[in-house]
């Protein structure tokens, strides 16, 4: 009898027909059936009435199993998750009146998920075993989803690979996990596995596929991939040609992306916005709005996510009434009142403009109901460089009752990073220990954030204790070993990563390439560059400027320039480099030739290019250059700093002009630091000018610095003039501060070994043996004179300890002239006496 009510169901198209349904099963009785029941408890929810579906389930004396189920299921569906495990809780506390079934776990399950659980969700995990039912296939399907949408994808991956048999809704489920927590190379080989299996993939399968490959950016992948669709004439609503679209414009190839755009014959809104998200991402901004207004001519309707794009571009631009315009728009048509959309675009354009107050504003409207709003007001503080702003954000979203999640505090840890905040940097660490987060994404930005502070032990701490490491996160620790000086480490842990044949990206070969840089090992960055371009990794802008720096500072010149040359695209930092290169080679006017091409070329010079410059003046000697280069500073926009003062008092004072080095530093907008003063001095002590040291005396004695160089050249100008008290005073200032003096030390590469000598160093064997032979070099090398070219190498102070003999006078200004025989014996003695008993 009740099911011939079941059509009746069907037909009830508005709530006014369904209660009216409903009051006629009242009349008659069959509302204890729990069949028509059941169909009342889906039908409100379907219809967005889940109040009345839980007052039909309470009204009904003993419902069974699967009405408990279906009660959930519909919870879920109108995203009640707490409410769906609320009564997953209440069900089972019955057990004794309700028996299990199989049907409700899947909605349980999704339920976690939209809740964020794991611990609940382990739990019915645990339930579902003891039950018997963890062999059945939807389950294990809905078990193995759960985890990866959660961030586990060990579980995840357990639970599938004891699957007895996998269908394509399994595999395509595995896959996706992959890709949505960021693993998209491993979800490529469960695709390939998949494939070798004889499952044969649906255009659901395709779309992880193909953002994979987006993520990726692997070009000749995507358009395999694209092929593979064609090929098989897998077909789909439209989604996976969008999907298509991302990929190739993530992959750098927008032209690929429009043709798949235009040969879409029934544009909807969504390959619209796809096209117009496209262009965004290759900052073509002007033609994203292009898009939108070629889609309204088209008449099809925008919808909130189409909106967000376009307030992106807005934002791109930096059009603040433009994109206000946009925004009453949206708030006209109601597209997204709560701001759980637009929100974070909201902020970011009104951010990019400068509007702090109107972001405050949206924040007001929003309140805790959102953090996605907030997590973008962080974000965007952190790029603009509002440190302060970010962290203070951080603290207010808190107080207002938001929990920060993995994103939030990644920001703000970036923030703590930028700004050197090491004590609340730790505070946040507490709070994520405290709350159990393993992220990745958390784990990556507090070994950036100690890395950043100096506290590399810390962040190798937490490197190693991460059981799943990724590319990012060998990139952040090789970064912060390179970053901190630290560079012999951050070889050897690229060394570990190419031996466990890790996936490696350009960003790892750029901060191993400085590594490189920082020690001269010119050995190594040869094999680097073979291997980049035997490895795959496409070479860049970034790429080639890191090049041309590590050989220019190995000292390889002619392949540094050879490289500069094959740049298709050359930067202000490329220009840059190269003439640093020329100028730490005493090549003075390469470099200014370099200069000069660069300003004809259209590129402005900035602080640190006018900085090399006048290096390269100092290094040669070339005063009136130095003069005419820090003039023009101001032609061309950049106000000298400190460095640059520095630079050019260094230069007048090694030339002997120290009155007008004097005047310089009088006539500076700001006081002068110890780099400064320290300089002068210099040049006061080349040239023997103490009744200069005397009037400057109360100034650089008043100078707070904890730079032991600045106070070791005030001892020693002291102790050259014999003038034992001041030196006294200098170094007892020097303990009483706690500085002592660095001991200096050198380097050499032989045989694709760096060795390091450093002063009263007897680690290295044979050292007494190799210090001997340095002891009697400079007689060597005068019996094969001949003239130096300005990039030759030098030896600036050895001290052998047994008698504390100091070798000195090897300095730029009286030089021992070295030929190639004398520096390739030099090499192979020292190699001989390092290697002869390792």
């Amino acid at each position: 009898m009740t099911t011939l009510y079941m059509p009746l169901f069907r037909s009830c198209t508005n709530l006014r027909s369904l209660a009216q349904l409903h009051a006629h099963l009242l009349v008659t009785g069959l509302h204890h059936d729990p069949l028509p029941s059941t169909k009342l408890i889906e039908s409100y929810a379907q219809m967005g009435s889940f109040r009345s579906s839980k007052l039909v389930f309470r009204n009904f004396p003993n419902p069974d199993s699967f009405m408990w189920g279906v009660l959930i299921k519909c919870s879920v569906w109108n995203n009640f998750f707490q409410e769906a495990i609320f009564l997953y809780h209440t069900m089972i506390n019955n057990n004794s009146l309700v028996q299990i079934s199989n049907f409700i776990f899947p909605s349980v399950l999704r339920a976690c998920t939209g809740f964020g659980d794991l611990g609940i969700g382990g739990m019915v995990h645990g339930t579902i075993i003891k039950n018997g039912f963890d062999k059945d296939s939807v389950i294990q399907t809905s078990l193995h989803c759960m985890y990866g949408e959660m961030g586990s994808l060990i579980y995840a991956k357990k639970v599938f690979d004891e699957m007895p048999s996998r269908d394509l809704v399994s595999w395509s489920a595995i896959i996706l996990s992959y890709v949505e927590n960021e693993k998209a190379s491993e979800g490529l080989e469960m695709f390939r596995l998949m494939v070798l299996e004889g499952i044969r993939p649906d255009s659901i399968t395709m779309l992880s596929v193909a953002e994979a490959c987006g993520e990726l950016g692997l070009f000749k992948l995507a358009r395999s991939v694209h092929g593979y669709i064609v090929r098989r004439k897998i077909e789909s609503d439209g989604s996976l040609a969008n999907s298509l679209v991302a990929m190739y414009s993530k992959c750098g190839d927008l032209v690929s992306a429009e043709r798949v755009f235009l040969n879409v014959k029934n544009r909807s809104t969504a390959s619209w916005t796809a096209i117009i998200s496209s262009y965004n991402r290759s900052d073509r901004f002007v033609d994203a709005l292009n898009a939108f207004v070629d889609m309204l001519d088209s008449r099809m309707e925008p919808n909130s996510v189409t909106m967000m794009s376009i307030l992106g571009s807005y934002a791109g631009l930096g059009w603040l009434r433009e994109g206000k315009a946009v925004h009453c728009y949206i708030i006209r048509k109601a597209m997204d009142p709560d701001y759980d959309v637009l929100g974070p675009v909201s902020i970011e354009l009104y951010l990019n403009c400068g509007k702090l107050n109107y972001c405050e504003n949206i924040l007001h409207i929003v309140g805790a109901r959102n953090i996605l709003p907030w997590n973008m007001l962080i974000s965007v503080c952190v790029e603009k460089g509002l440190l302060k702003e970010a962290l203070v954000h951080f603290v207010q979203m808190q107080i207002r009752g938001l929990m920060p999640d993995s994103f939030s505090l990644a920001s703000s840890l970036s923030a703590c990073a930028d700004g050197g905040f090491l004590q609340f940097g730790n505070r946040i660490h507490c709070h994520i220990l405290k709350r159990g987060l393993s992220d990745e994404f958390v784990q990556n930005s507090l070994i950036d954030m100690y890395s950043k502070c100096g506290l590399t032990e810390l962040a190798h701490m937490i490197f190693d204790e991460m059981e799943e490491k990724s590319v990012v996160t060998w990139n952040s620790m090789i970064c912060g070993f390179s970053q901190n000086g630290n560079s012999v480490e951050a070889i050897s842990l690229f060394d570990r990563m190419y031996s466990n044949g890790l996936v490696m990206n350009d960003v790892t070969f750029l901060s191993v390439l400085q590594a490189c840089s920082n020690l001269g090992y010119l050995e190594k960055g040869k094999w680097l560059h073979h291997k980049l371009l035997t490895y795959g990794v496409r070479t860049n802008l970034y790429i080639d400027t890191a090049l041309t720096d590590m050989y220019a500072k190995c000292g390889d010149l002619l392949t540094a320039q050879r490289v500069f040359d094959t740049m298709s695209e050359k930067s202000v930092v490329s220009w840059s480099v190269m003439i640093a290169g020329y100028g730490a080679h005493g090549m003075v006017n390469a470099a200014i030739s370099l200069f000069n091409q660069m300003v004809e070329s259209g590129v402005r010079p900035n602080q640190v290019t006018f900085m090399n410059i006048l290096s390269a003046c100092s290094h040669a000697g070339s005063i009136e250059d130095g003069k005419h280069y820090f003039n023009s500073m101001k032609d061309f926009g950049v106000e000298p700093n400190s460095e640059h003062y520095a630079c050019m008092v260094d230069l007048l004072s090694r030339g002997g002009d120290l009155n007008e080095a004097y005047r310089i530093i009088n006539s500076m907008p700001f006081p002068a630091d110890a780099s400064i003063w320290s300089a002068l001095i210099n040049g006061c002590r080349i040239h023997h000018r103490m009744d200069m040291i005397k009037t400057i005396e109360q100034e650089i004695l008043d100078i707070n610095t904890d730079d032991t160089g600045y106070y070791t050249l005030l001892s020693n100008i002291y102790a050259e003039e014999g003038n034992w008290k001041e030196f006294g005073k200098v170094r007892s200032l020097m303990k009483g501060i706690g500085l002592r003096k660095v001991p200096g030390y050198s380097l050499i590469e032989l045989e694709k070994r760096v060795y390091r000598f450093g002063v009263g160093d007897t680690s290295l064997l044979q050292t007494e043996e190799t210090l001997s032979f340095l002891a009697n070099f400079q007689n060597l090398s005068q019996e094969h004179v001949c003239n130096l070219e300005n990039n030759n190498s030098m030896i600036d102070s050895v001290i052998i300890p047994d008698d504390q003999q100091v070798i000195s006078n090897c300095i730029w200004n009286n030089q021992i002239p070295v030929d190639n025989y004398t520096s390739n014996l030099m090499d192979s003695c020292i190699f001989t006496l390092c290697t002869e008993n390792l």
